[in-house]
């Protein structure tokens, strides 16, 4: 509340910064009548807000009302502090008042200038009035002024009440307004929560994590999320959850997205995702592929067995197939081997080479370790541990010649080539009997969907291969972060609904 002094003719007000001070008039109505009596105001009575400023008194605040001091006594024009502001800046108490006074002016300059208007014209000048006649016209003015302001009083009130005063009475119901706001912001909840990377988001949408992890609803990202849940605690990451962890890396595996655009999504730093990447992939690549990824028994292979194969191919065990991945930047097979090498020496390749064995049922049985491109089909199948697997009588059924026939026959299995003919008509199981062209169709088709289903439900493994993951990172494992991402792949797609139909 801004205090001014009460003291007739004082205009000092409080203002912030300045010494100058005000105090409250007496309570006490008897010590009250000399301080009125020294505000030298006509009929005037003061009120709680009244103040006196110490301007006014002698000397210091006096509580005894006997001192000479008690009773401001100067009167004589004081000047204004110097740390005060300047007499124009508080002339004007109030603003609303000085608004008003104004747009009066304005309404009265508006009157002349429509009177000038009505009156004679520029070229021609009025004659000159008798002195007589103009006292009595403006005496007639001046009494007719009292008239014309009784008539012009009302509607001058109503063009200083506003806006305001014209509006009609409108009832506004504050409880509807409150329910539809809620209800957007609900709306506005759910935009932005289905929109987000977050747990509650992929909990119903069964559609949305097929397509962001390649896992075929929720149930299967929770049970994952379950099991890696407990090797996660040492994971030190306060920007994002366990959920948000494990979503970055099956997005970076499913769609090969690359850090700086997996760093805008989640809203962290490049380098962050590049270590949650690679402390995940080595999470699942020893908790989650010796779960899924393992060889089954023959009881359990020819109880399952399709259609395709279950006339032609009773004994399949197992299809195999060689794939290569680019890589970004060629990579020397010393540096894979983590071995010194003198500069200039040592060959180079750009690919790497997995063998790969699928179940007839679309399970995946069997991933080697990545071989340089130039390695030899026959070369990685000996040397991958694939033929320790096959037992004496098994059907191993390939869409395309690997050259390892006589490496399955020396195990007692044999080598099916589903997709080639051999010289003379002959495919390597014999000659073509009634009905076996057929057959041998419906058998490629079905190995190659299986390959293809495999290979392409995670975009990564498609490459290129970034040079971070192509070196090996553990010597006890010999295998490099590549090698463990295409065995996650083959992991996730073991829990995944079976790439190829039963029937």
């Amino acid at each position: 509340m801004v205090h001014t002094c009460v003291a007739a003719g004082c205009k000092n007000r409080r203002t912030p910064g300045t010494t100058l001070s005000f105090r409250r008039l007496p309570r006490d109505p008897d010590r009250k009548r000399p301080w009125i009596a020294a505000a030298n105001r006509a009929g005037w009575v003061p009120n709680d807000g009244s103040r006196s400023c110490s301007g006014r008194f002698t000397s210091k605040q006096v509580k005894n009302p006997r001192s000479p001091h008690y009773v401001p006594s100067v009167f004589t024009p004081v000047p204004f502090f110097p740390d005060m502001k300047e007499p124009g800046a508080l002339e004007v108490p109030d603003k609303q008042e000085a608004r008003v006074e104004a747009a009066n002016a304005l309404l009265f300059l508006q009157g002349q200038g429509s009177s000038t208007v009505d009156g004679p014209s520029r070229g021609e000048r009025p004659e000159k009035e008798e002195p007589e006649a103009a006292a009595e016209k403006s005496g007639s003015s001046s009494f007719s002024t009292d008239e014309d302001d009784g008539r012009d009083e009302a509607p001058e009130r109503d063009r200083k009440k506003g806006k305001f005063a014209q509006m009609p009475d409108i009832s506004i119901n504050f409880d509807d307004i409150l329910k539809a706001l809620k209800k957007e912001n609900r709306a506005l909840r759910e935009s932005v929560e289905k929109m987000s990377l977050s747990e509650s988001a992929f909990r119903n949408d069964a559609e949305k994590v097929r397509f962001y992890t390649g896992l075929p609803n929720y149930f299967v990202l929770e049970t994952v999320m379950w099991l890696l849940a407990p090797h996660m605690d040492g994971m030190k990451n306060v920007k994002l959850s366990k959920f948000q962890q494990l979503l970055l890396t099956l997005m970076r595996l499913r769609l090969d997205l690359r850090n700086q655009d997996l760093a805008y999504r989640f809203g962290v730093k490049a380098g962050t995702v590049a270590r949650t990447v690679h402390r995940m992939v080595n999470i699942m690549s020893s908790t989650l592929v010796p779960t899924a990824v393992f060889w089954p028994s023959r009881a359990e292979l020819r109880k399952n067995l399709p259609a395709a194969l279950r006339a032609s191919h009773p004994d399949c065990a197992v299809i195999v197939d060689c794939f290569t991945v680019p890589l970004e930047e060629p990579v020397s097979a010393a540096a894979e081997q983590e071995e010194p090498r003198c500069e200039g020496t040592g060959p180079t390749y750009s690919s790497l080479k997995y063998l790969i064995g699928v179940a007839p049922q679309g399970v995946v049985t069997f991933v080697s370790r990545g071989a340089p491109g130039s390695v030899s089909d026959k070369s990685l199948a000996e040397g991958c541990g694939f033929l320790c697997k096959l037992l004496p009588g098994d059907v191993v059924l390939s869409c395309r010649d690997l050259d390892i026939a006589e490496s399955v026959a020396a195990r007692g299995a044999l080598l099916s080539i589903t997709g080639a003919c051999r010289a003379g008509g002959r495919t390597s199981e014999g000659p073509p009997g009634p009905g076996a062209a057929a057959d041998a169709v419906t058998v490629q088709r079905h190995v190659e969907r299986v390959i293809t289903m495999v290979k392409q439900r995670y975009t990564m493994l498609t490459g290129p291969v970034e040079s971070p993951f192509s070196t090996a990172c553990e010597r006890t494992s010999n295998l490099s972060t590549f090698d463990k991402i295409v065995q996650v792949a083959c992991a996730l797609n073991n829990l995944c609904i079976s790439a190829a139909p039963l029937e």
